[in-house]
């Protein structure tokens, strides 16, 4: 059981990044899945969630209007797309899988994979 992140990378202020979650040994179909972030000095913070269920979405405040997650069933695949990335969204983002979630809770989470690191140069 595996969750893969992966797409992180440098990019000016403005420019775009889409990360990819992929999971390999079970089916995300069933898991609502989670960005979180980890910026250098702070505490992880949820970034954005899709349900198990309906597919309804959740983004956090600062990102809202700017990032759009979606699921690709048929890949088994969770996509982050970010636009007009800020010096401040730079961090290691993580996704993570829940159970038969409706949310992400930080502390709620059952698999998660390892980071990638996303740098906004200014």
């Amino acid at each position: 059981v595996q969750l893969q992140a992966s797409g992180g990378g440098l990019v000016q202020t403005g420019g775009s990044l889409r990360l990819s979650c992929a999971a390999s040994g079970f089916t995300l179909d069933y898991y609502a899945i989670g960005w979180f972030r980890q910026a250098p000095g702070k505490e992880r913070e949820g970034v954005s969630c899709i349900s198990s269920s309906d597919g309804s979405t959740y983004y956090a405040e600062s990102v809202k209007g700017r990032f759009t997650i979606s699921r690709d069933n048929a890949k088994n695949t969770v996509y982050l797309q970010m636009n007009s990335l800020k010096p401040e969204d730079t961090a290691v983002y993580y996704c993570a899988a829940a159970l038969y979630g409706s949310t992400c809770d930080l502390d709620g989470m059952d698999y998660w994979g390892k980071g990638t690191l996303v740098t906004v140069s200014s």
